[in-house]
């Protein structure tokens, strides 16, 4: 069983789901060989239940903690449209997950993207846009992936307070 999560925190981005659920990415889904599919829509639309043929499908709004869902899955498709997509994006790189972030391109100043491309130079993620979504679903190289390294922040607390 391998299982992609899909989140949009509290907000909606229902460009996101409709890409994620297209005929074209449930069918790069299942080629790379995906077989449960979770959704977590926040303020957005609920998909047709038989919207993703060949997955089986969860969906909901809002939970408490989606550390559970993270840590069952194999890939994780996230945001870059707000501060939630960056925390999203760093709890998502702390687990040691597949990720794949999604920028949304009709935000105008979007510096989502910037974040994405600097995280995608250094080799911890993937990232496309919905209109290129399912291409990249089909050709991802996920072990080409690079273990995200977190910051030390005591470095910098250290030598802020002169133990260093």
């Amino acid at each position: 069983m391998k299982t992609v999560f899909v989140t949009v925190g509290t907000t909606s981005f229902d460009d996101l789901i409709g890409s994620v659920t297209s005929d074209e990415s449930v069918k790069a889904l299942i080629d790379r060989g995906y077989t449960d599919m979770v959704l977590q829509v926040g303020r957005g639309s609920v998909p047709d239940p038989d919207s993703c043929p060949g997955l089986t499908l969860q969906v909901f709004h809002y939970k408490d903690s989606i550390a559970e869902d993270m840590r069952l899955s194999d890939l994780i498709i996230i945001p870059a449209v707000s501060s939630l997509g960056a925390g999203s994006c760093l709890e998502a790189l702390g687990a040691n997950k597949a990720l794949l972030v999604v920028v949304n391109d009709k935000l105008m100043g979007n510096h989502q993207l910037e974040l994405a491309k600097q995280l995608k130079a250094d080799s911890p993620l993937i990232y496309c846009t919905c209109s290129t979504l399912s291409q990249t679903l089909r050709d991802m190289d996920l072990s080409a992936l690079t273990t995200y390294v977190p910051g030390q922040p005591q470095n910098f607390a250290n030598k802020a307070v002169g133990l260093v």
